[in-house]
């Protein structure tokens, strides 16, 4: 027995509730179990448990035995002395708070079914799999899953918006800024996502404004500050980036700005820091206003059309400075305008409504199931398991799934396990 099992017990009531009694033999009716705390203290507060005929309100506190309350020291804690009523599945011991008052006791050992605990073990069996319910999950019905999910979805959508918060805060709430230094991490990816925020955050947004006007010398100012321009090269282009970038440092006083490298190692030429840069200062150039076009969009299409950028002239035939290639426009693919709208636009378009004080978001969910679901190993698990999978929507909630439910043996907090359990 675990003592989160308890926990799901009593706050699902599934015991059985007639002729309840504390192991002194008086009856119990319970009006409220209390909220479940999460937290130091009492495990449920501010319950409503009728005692004897005598209506009582306070706190209730969970064990395995009845002797763990000493085993915790609660008898010296006084902020146990509210407790009403000691929980527990084996009573071996009667139990007094510090001001020396016996607590009523509850022991759930015999009135918990059979075939709750039987689905409980089955569930959390020690045989090797993927996830705890992968045997059983393709039976959960539908609705129960969807309706999951979608709670999943915002879920994973609050903690990527915890960076919107904090660039927020840093800008003062500057909606333009944010936006602008929330899509040059993305323009980064992965192994320059710091990098590429780290050089949207040296510059001031005033300065990205003035400079904005020219797409040389947003270039110039990008690749400067990530180190890319501290290289030797004979290339005319090279030098002629690196004196505006001179330039630019003295106008602006860059000279004690901290350089952040950008790295090339273990990229595809594609995503080589020099294009990203260049096609981020073609978008900057190009729409000095990201924030406000951006909001205002909701069709994938209109972002497919307000991302179809690509880069200066030097880059059509260029992947690094010193080496010549075959010549193309080098355009933002769907693919990754996908990720940009997923991991920036998104979350961005979410803190704004709330901001707004606005809680439909059906423009959101509109958006996040036109885009196509990712590609990984998470995901073609989820598919063998036969959950369907026909958008960014679910994609997202299966990867907060497995991340932080399955991975971590949540499952009395997951729908699909309570589900499980409880049929």
């Amino acid at each position: 027995m675990k003592e989160e099992l308890l926990h799901y017990i009593w706050n699902y009531k599934l015991f059985y509730k007639s002729k309840l009694r504390t192991t002194s033999g008086e009856e119990i009716q319970i009006v409220s179990v209390g909220l479940h705390n999460l937290n130091t203290g009492s495990d449920f507060f501010n319950a409503n448990i009728r005692i004897s005929n005598q209506l009582w309100a306070g706190n209730v506190e969970i064990h395995i035995n009845s002797s763990d309350w000493y085993l915790h020291n609660h008898e010296n804690d006084s902020n146990y002395d509210n407790v009403i009523l000691h929980v527990v599945w084996n009573h071996d011991a009667e139990v007094f708070n510090s001001e020396n008052t016996e607590i009523p006791t509850l022991e759930l050992q015999g009135l918990v079914s059979k075939e709750l605990l039987e689905s409980y073990h089955q569930l959390f069996s020690k045989s090797k799999k993927w996830i705890n319910c992968e045997n059983d999950i393709s039976a959960v019905d539908s609705f129960i899953i969807d309706n999951w999910l979608e709670r999943l979805f915002f879920e994973r959508l609050e903690q990527k918006s915890q960076l919107v918060v904090e660039v927020l805060e840093e800008t003062k709430y500057n909606w333009e800024e944010v936006v602008f230094r929330l899509i040059a991490k993305n323009f980064g990816l992965k192994i320059n996502a710091s990098a590429f925020l780290g050089m949207a955050k040296s510059l001031s947004f005033s300065m990205i404004r003035k400079v904005g006007q020219s797409q040389f010398g947003l270039e110039a100012l990008f690749y400067g500050q990530l180190g890319i321009l501290s290289v030797q090269s004979e290339e005319p282009y090279f030098n002629q980036l690196k004196k505006e970038y001179a330039y630019l440092s003295k106008k602006f006083n860059l000279s004690e700005q901290v350089i952040l490298k950008a790295e090339f190692f273990r990229l595809r030429p594609s995503n080589f820091p020099t294009i990203r840069i260049s096609q981020l200062a073609s978008l900057t150039h190009t729409n000095p206003n990201l924030f406000s076009e951006l909001m205002g969009f909701r069709k994938l299409k209109q972002f497919y059309d307000f991302f179809d950028i690509g880069v200066s002239e030097f880059w059509k035939t260029h992947y690094t400075f010193n080496k010549e290639s075959k010549k193309s426009s080098k355009k933002l693919t769907k693919s990754f305008i996908d990720l940009l709208v997923i991991n920036t636009i998104i979350p961005v378009k979410f803190m704004y409504l709330k901001h707004l004080g606005k809680s439909d978001f059906s423009d959101i969910l509109g958006l996040i199931k036109e885009l196509k679901a990712e590609k990984n190993g998470i995901i073609d698990r989820f598919k063998a398991l036969k959950i369907p999978v026909d958008s960014a929507f679910e994609s997202q909630a299966l990867l907060e799934l497995k991340n932080n439910y399955c991975a971590k043996q949540k499952c009395l907090q997951c729908a699909i396990g309570n589900d499980l359990i409880r049929n």
